[in-house]
């Protein structure tokens, strides 16, 4: 009999390709602040975090109060674009593997995002992908990546064992935080880290791959039971 499985999909820079939004949030935050804008790739290399984990990292010399205002900022400065221009799109071909994954009976979805709840929310009702996910865990009620604490919370209200379970992300942090809860580990290519830094069962570069891919990495970490 076949065993229901779990795939916990990151959200930025694996479904979604917010990073304008993020870069212009970041350089808001920190121009309101009268600070230099930290360039791209540390941007960049930091998604994924929680924003106050983000910013130690960008601005290790600020005060913790500083850094407040500087999540306060993003935050702002990321809600009012999301109110301008809409939600950030999701990568071509995603919504079709969403689709062909969410016909397996026994394959069940979820997101592991350092998001927001207010914007995760907010990009899966504007993409109408609420039906999708059984388990949404984000940054506001878990310490941030890659700390396992939001993949443990996803197998528990999915009633699924590690051995059953695969993240699926672009960053490091998402790969550390799948080893750290013992499930399987599958990277992405086209995303904010580069996949050469990903330590995954497997690294995949096109989104159509991902069914695919999801299905042998759980084959593999299954024989681990």
């Amino acid at each position: 009999m076949s065993r229901l499985r779990l795939v916990v999909f990151d959200v930025d820079g694996t479904l979604a390709d917010s990073q304008a939004e993020i870069l212009s949030a970041m350089g808001a935050a920190f121009a309101n602040e009268s600070l230099a804008t930290p360039d791209r790739a540390a941007i960049l290399s930091i998604v994924g975090l929680s924003l106050d984990h983000a910013m130690v990292r960008l601005a290790p010399d600020l005060s913790e109060t500083g850094r407040a205002r500087l999540v306060a900022g993003y935050k702002q400065a990321y809600f009012e674009q999301r109110r301008a221009n809409g939600a950030s799109p999701l990568y071509p071909g995603v919504r079709a593997v969403l689709d062909e994954m969410a016909g397996d009976p026994f394959l069940l979805m979820g997101v592991a995002t350092g998001k927001s709840k207010r914007g995760l929310d907010a990009l899966i009702e504007a993409h109408g992908l609420e039906r999708y996910f059984v388990t949404r865990q984000v940054a506001d009620f878990h310490p941030s990546k890659p700390h396992p604490a939001m993949l443990a919370a996803a197998l528990g209200e999915a009633g699924i064992g590690p051995c059953d379970a695969v993240m699926v992300g672009d960053t490091s942090f998402d790969m550390e935080m799948a080893r750290a809860a013992a499930v399987g580990a599958l990277g992405v290519g086209w995303g904010y880290h580069a996949p050469e830094t990903l330590v995954a069962d497997h690294v995949v570069h096109d989104v159509a791959e991902v069914p695919s891919a999801v299905a042998g990495v759980l084959a593999r970490h299954g024989e681990n039971r």
